[in-house]
């Protein structure tokens, strides 16, 4: 093997262990992301397309997110929207410790609040039991309501 082989897949080895690094290190914001849009998807008893489709483009563009794949972020969602399904009181328990987990991070806090008003606006329509739902979920997360004007 040559050295310049060897160098290669020493950069190839690393780049993949740094990937693996990020998604342990963003786990939790993942976990906190996908509850947060499963609880505020299923708020109406129904999940929307749009709401889906919003919450995709977000993770696709969000740096710290974008290392997951489409079918890791999927599974995530699912995951928290089957345990919401099954037993909502123990679903949302579950949901709101994944959240409470970004409370000590200000910015990715309110990150999630934005995102979760987004996909709650996604089919055009921010009812009041989505309003009530993102209001738990700010205050769960440490932050005033206010600041997103509810």
């Amino acid at each position: 093997m040559s050295f310049d082989s060897f160098l290669s897949q020493l950069k190839t080895k690393a780049s993949e262990l740094k990937t693996e690094a990020l998604k342990f290190k963003n786990k939790d914001f993942l976990n906190a992301a996908m509850a947060g849009s499963a609880l505020i998807a299923m708020a109406d008893g129904s999940i929307s397309s749009e709401e889906k489709q919003k919450m995709i483009k977000f993770i696709e563009s969000n740096d710290t997110l974008s290392i997951f794949t489409t079918s890791d972020v999927i599974k995530a969602f699912q995951d928290f929207v089957g345990q919401l399904e099954f037993d909502k009181d123990i679903g949302e328990a579950k949901a709101y410790q994944a959240l409470g987990k970004m409370k000590s991070n200000a910015q990715a806090a309110r990150l999630l609040v934005r995102m979760i008003i987004a996909i709650a606006s996604s089919d055009g329509n921010f009812d009041d039991m989505e309003k009530k739902v993102v209001v738990k979920i700010a205050k769960e997360l440490g932050i005033d309501p206010a600041e997103f004007e509810l």
